[in-house]
């Protein structure tokens, strides 16, 4: 089953008067439970994708179809709703609320659908992640590493069927990469999320089962990697 297809993408915006195309005529498909690495250089197009994927953007042409939803027929409230129920995102800066503790990040999106048990299930993520200690920390006391962290918690807390990561890594170190990138890939797996990384990292991308390359907002690889044998 397809969770994601994608058909004739092109995103063109007006820049001084004049148009910069930096999609064209994108095509592919995912499947659910797979992972695949969008990876090219800086200004390739990766993170209009994404965007554009998860219905944050609407294309200038083509179309894009989220768990049978078309959304490029909808409208944002509607997008909206999409993700609330099945999307997860994971970004570069963290984006956590600085006047939450760690367990109140991670019970937002369960309290903002009125799931019961939040606070259970937060706490459950937590301590899943290593931060069972530092839950009632705010994201000013915490690492970076620990804040990625918390971020993955509150990705997962909804048991999103796709999760859109944007550079995860890429405000972390080595030791603390490795960290979370080995607690994405296992939640992934436990809970048999669709995964898409947008990443500069070739060591990143080489873990997920599919390698996507775009240069110039074009698709120029499309390969499975060995982790698909595995």
């Amino acid at each position: 089953m397809n969770i994601l297809e994608i058909n004739n993408l092109s995103k063109t915006y007006k820049s001084n008067e004049r148009d910069l195309t930096v999609l064209q005529d994108v095509n592919f498909s995912l499947m659910q439970g797979e992972s695949v690495a969008i990876v090219g250089s800086s200004g390739s197009g990766k993170t209009t994708m994404l965007g554009l994927c998860a219905g944050l953007d609407n294309p200038s042409t083509g179309t894009v179809k989220l768990f049978e939803n078309e959304l490029t027929q909808m409208t944002e409230d509607e997008r909206a709703a999409v993700r609330n129920d099945h999307v997860g995102f994971i970004f570069q800066n963290f984006q956590l609320i600085p006047t939450l503790t760690a367990l109140e990040n991670v019970m937002i999106p369960l309290e903002l659908k009125s799931i019961s048990g939040a606070s259970k299930t937060a706490k459950d993520l937590l301590e899943r992640v290593g931060l069972k200690d530092r839950m009632n920390h705010y994201p000013t006391q915490l690492s970076g590493g620990e804040q990625q962290r918390v971020s993955l918690a509150r990705a997962f807390s909804n048991a999103p069927k796709i999760l859109f990561a944007d550079e995860p890594t890429g405000n972390l170190d080595d030791a603390t990469s490795e960290t979370v990138e080995q607690l994405m890939f296992d939640l992934n797996k436990e809970h048999k999320t669709t995964l898409v990384i947008v990443t500069h990292d070739l060591e990143l991308a080489k873990k997920t089962e599919r390698i996507i390359q775009l240069k110039g907002g074009r698709i120029i690889s499309d390969q499975f990697t060995n982790r698909m044998l595995a």
